[in-house]
């Protein structure tokens, strides 16, 4: 039998440990999906400059991932409606958690964690209704679901939360699809909304788009460092009437205020904004189109700045007062000034989003 003296001595000894950092992950800058040449998928830990520093399978397709504030910790979620959400171990390669959402529940793609790490917040459908959920997990007892919230709309996507705050920022997209599929089933209904909430389900403020917008479905989201908010969108509805794509909104700040390139240019995007960063802290952000091959830049007032020309491109992040993009291609790109000053790639395909740790 285990004597107290010889527990606490345990216990002692355990505390004294040194507790792994993202430094034992190699101090990754970026993490991102990516489906190598064989079919596989995996999450990839990447430097500054796009070299790997490692590499940890999927079962299947991944969308978008998250990292824990402190830990070298991950977590990869499927491409929507998901089927899996994984907690990994980044110094290790080590599964820690498998997340299955409760019965009736599809994972939407994307979550956040909180302040101090121990719970994470992940965006979720009921498969039904397509109703949305915050679902909340308990990272020292495992990643343990211990409940769950209203999103606010239908077909929550992104959500972040706001600096130094416990409040989150939804993106309820407003597109109701069929369960286990990507069927599209209220078109003529959708109503997409930003809509912020406290851990307790508390609704602080939420923000609509115009009805004629109401096709124009917010799918993710950027912040600066102040917690205002720039918000990217896709168009359901015919191509040539496609309203702007990127919108930006502060905490009670009204209406949103919409932003677009002029109309050349706007109509090139197709409808369809597939990620956003915000970077040089805040005062430039950008959009990408994969239907349409390029990147356009925005100051934070609204106005167009310039556009990048690139096929396939998808994934957006900071890099301090530069912009990352990646593409389908396995490129990995830096610019400044709209001018791309490094490039890097790699025989896979990276998938829709690159997560700046």
């Amino acid at each position: 039998m285990t004597s107290r003296r010889q527990f606490l001595g345990t216990a002692l000894a355990a505390a004294a440990l040194p507790r792994l950092g993202w430094a034992d992950a190699g101090d990754p800058a970026f993490l991102a999906a990516a489906q190598d040449p064989d079919g596989s998928y995996s999450l990839f830990g990447l430097s500054a400059s796009g070299a790997d520093l490692f590499r940890v399978p999927l079962p299947a397709r991944g969308h978008a991932a998250t990292a824990h504030p402190e830990v070298p910790e991950a977590v990869a979620f499927a491409r929507r409606p998901g089927t899996y959400a994984l907690v990994l171990n980044c110094a290790t390669g080590r599964v820690i958690a498998r997340l299955t959402a409760a019965p009736g529940r599809e994972f939407n793609g994307h979550g956040a964690y909180s302040m101090d790490g121990d719970t994470l917040y992940t965006s979720e459908v009921v498969a039904l209704t397509g109703e949305g959920r915050i679902a909340l997990w308990s990272r020292s007892d495992g990643y343990r679901r211990i409940g769950e919230i209203a999103s606010g709309g239908i077909g929550p996507h992104e959500i972040r939360r706001l600096p130094g705050t416990e409040m989150l920022v939804v993106a309820n997209g407003g597109i109701r699809t069929g369960p286990g599929d990507r069927e599209k089933l209220n078109l003529d209904t959708m109503a997409p909304n930003l809509t912020y909430l406290m851990p307790d389900g508390t609704v602080e403020d939420q923000a609509r788009l115009a009805p004629e917008w109401h096709r124009a479905s917010i799918r993710h989201l950027a912040l600066d460092a102040f917690g205002n908010v720039a918000f990217a969108m896709q168009w359901e509805g015919p191509v040539e009437e496609a309203p702007a794509l990127l919108g930006f909104h502060g905490l009670h700040g009204g209406a949103p205020r919409l932003a677009r390139a002029p109309d050349d240019l706007h109509r090139a995007m197709q409808g369809y904004a597939g990620s956003i960063a915000a970077f040089e802290a805040g005062g430039k952000v950008a959009i990408s189109s994969p239907k349409g091959g390029r990147v356009q830049v925005f100051d934070s007032d609204g106005t167009f700045a310039h556009e990048i020309l690139r096929a396939d491109v998808c994934g957006l992040a900071p890099l301090g007062d530069r912009l990352v993009m990646t593409d389908g291609h396995g490129a990995f790109v830096v610019t400044e000034g709209g001018v791309p000053v490094g490039h890097t790639r790699a025989p896979r395909a990276w998938d829709n989003h690159i997560v700046a740790l």
